[in-house]
């Protein structure tokens, strides 16, 4: 049983482990002769007419080529006659070997014709290329052995064998995960879902259960899927790797998977002071602004004074010092952004800017135009207006649009733009503290005197709810017409928001009142005194409608 274990130990451990290490120093030493090419700066513009010499996956040194003689070519034909010499038993390692010539260095493997090194090969790797030429046969020598003990019978069965086993385990890990899996699935939904709901209930809706739970499920899948290639990719690698012929293959496969890794951790690394940076600025801005915003909540709450500072003016104030201070943060930030000396990185920019030059022109005009109605204090919130012909409560205000809403509840969108250029009236601001006046106008002919219009007039705001007694009514003779004179009715109303309801009323009642006392209004005009006069006898006053008789 000891020898069985020592027999195990030393076919599936120690020869592994040497082996390994032996494949690492060969690494290392081919490594150290590929970085050697871009040791002279001079040479790196040549770098395109290089070709690496690969023996099963392994990069083993580089050749150059000429116009007539690309390095590709001249490389696929010396990786042929090492595999050549390789397979030929016959020639032993040790009999590779260096044999001088007049321009050129050549190098044998026994009887066979391997390559000739030129100074310009020597050039690459900055040596002599009698050097150059000593290392490739050192390397040569190494490569040839490996090729030879990787290919025997013992070594073929033990990878046959380790491929079988890692088959074996790639079936149980797979089950363990997919099982694993499924019981992480169960557990997410149970625990996940109840606080995706209170998120919704907190939320008053604006954020949907079912869809963010869709969200956080597509993640978790696209996790298991990706810890899934991984295993599979790590699998395939290992498994291709043990056999000579596929270890190119495995080789490819490795470095399309880690070599983006490398460079973005190098890059990462690389980044790290850059990214304190970063954060440090991004600290910094977050708490100046959060100071920022305390002191202008302050202000708008009235708990902080400013001489000549409106306090509706704190938020919209704030909006606009918090930009520019963004804005200086990402100038500050800008040059320590990674990437953000590239020309990819200038080009967006560039582009960037261009369409917001072209496509802003109305937005830049509405914030500006939006700001510039706060600071003007045309109107606030809740306040009745007119603009042209629109007539609303102001139940919104943001940077680009102003939204009112109509006395027949329809919402109106006025972009800021257009309100700056437009006359604004207010009913609400004054009002509030000297109450609004409403006036109708009426006109009654010169028979009828005057005290009298007066009279019927401020009766008819006497009898209409909603005026106010105090200041009492007054009457304007506004014209001397044609055939009429034109009176205005003036009247005080403490609640502007009940306007047209307080018109409507007040029209009613004048009609009444001139129809009590036999006055025609003549409005607009008359072209001559009729037989008796237009007015609605009081028996008819509630005549009821033809259908309903």
């Amino acid at each position: 049983m000891l020898q069985r274990s020592c027999v195990f130990c030393q076919v599936f451990i120690i020869k592994p482990a040497l082996s390994v290490l032996m494949l690492f120093g060969l690494c290392l030493f081919s490594a150290s002769l590929r970085g050697q090419h871009v040791v002279d700066p001079s040479l790196r513009d040549q770098v395109q007419s290089l070709s690496p010499i690969t023996i099963d996956g392994h990069e083993l040194f580089f050749v150059r080529g000429v116009l007539s003689y690309p390095a590709e070519l001249r490389a696929k034909s010396i990786q042929k006659r090492i595999y050549t010499a390789a397979r030929n038993h016959s020639i032993a390692p040790e009999q590779v070997r260096v044999v001088p010539d007049q321009e050129k260095v050549q190098i044998f493997a026994g009887p066979d014709f391997i390559m000739s090194v030129y100074d310009a090969d020597g050039e690459v790797e900055g040596v002599s290329k009698e050097l150059f030429a000593e290392l490739i046969v050192t390397q040569l020598k190494a490569t040839i052995k490996e090729f030879r003990h990787l290919r025997s019978g013992p070594m073929i069965k033990r990878s046959v064998i380790k491929a079988l086993l890692s088959l074996v385990i790639l079936v149980i890990v797979l089950f363990v995960f997919s099982f694993l899996f499924k019981r992480l699935n169960e557990i997410f939904k149970r625990r996940v879902e109840t606080r995706v709901q209170k998120i919704e209930n907190a939320s008053f809706n604006l954020i949907q259960s079912r869809k963010l739970f869709e969200a956080l499920q597509l993640l978790y899948h696209f996790l298991r899927i990706t810890i899934i290639i991984f295993i599979c990719v790590g699998f395939l690698n290992y498994f291709l790797g043990q056999f000579p012929w596929t270890k190119g293959i495995s080789v490819t496969i490795l470095k399309a998977v880690l070599d983006p890794l490398k460079s973005f951790g190098r890059g990462f690394i690389e980044e790290v002071p850059n990214l304190i940076v970063l954060a440090l600025v991004w600290l910094i801005t977050k708490y100046i602004l959060r100071f920022i915003r305390l002191l202008f909540v302050e202000i708008r709450r009235e708990a902080i004074h400013i001489k000549g500072f409106d306090s509706d003016w704190a938020m919209p104030s704030f909006r606009i010092i918090r930009l520019l201070t963004i804005v200086f943060a990402l100038v500050v930030a800008f040059p320590y952004i990674p990437g953000s000396d590239t020309n990819a990185f200038k080009g967006i920019s560039v582009f960037l800017g261009i369409i917001f030059s072209l496509g802003s022109s109305s937005f830049i005009a509405n914030i500006v135009a939006g700001y510039s109605i706060t600071y003007q204090g045309a109107f606030k919130l809740g306040d009745l207006i007119r603009v042209n012909e629109h007539i609303g409560f102001v139940e919104a205000q943001s940077t680009m649009v102003t939204r009112l809403r109509s006395p027949k509840n329809e919402e109106i969108v006025i972009p800021n733009s257009f309100l700056i250029n437009s006359n604004v009236v207010n009913y609400s601001r004054k009002a509030k503290q000297n109450n609004l006046i409403l006036h109708t106008t009426v006109g009654i002919g010169y028979e009828t005197p005057w005290r009298l219009v007066d009279a019927m007039l401020k009766l008819a705001a006497k009898r209409t709810n909603g005026i106010l007694s105090s200041p009492e009514p007054f009457v304007l003779k506004k014209a001397l017409g044609d055939f009429a004179v034109t009176y205005e009715l003036n009247a005080y109303c403490g609640d502007e928001s009940q306007m047209n309801q307080l018109y409507s009323e007040l029209h009613q009642n004048i009609l009444d009142v001139f129809n009590e006392n036999d006055v025609a209004i003549m409005t607009p005009a008359y072209e001559a005194d009729t037989e008796s006069p237009k007015v609605v006898p009081k028996d008819k006053w509630n005549t009821p409608l033809a259908n309903e008789e």
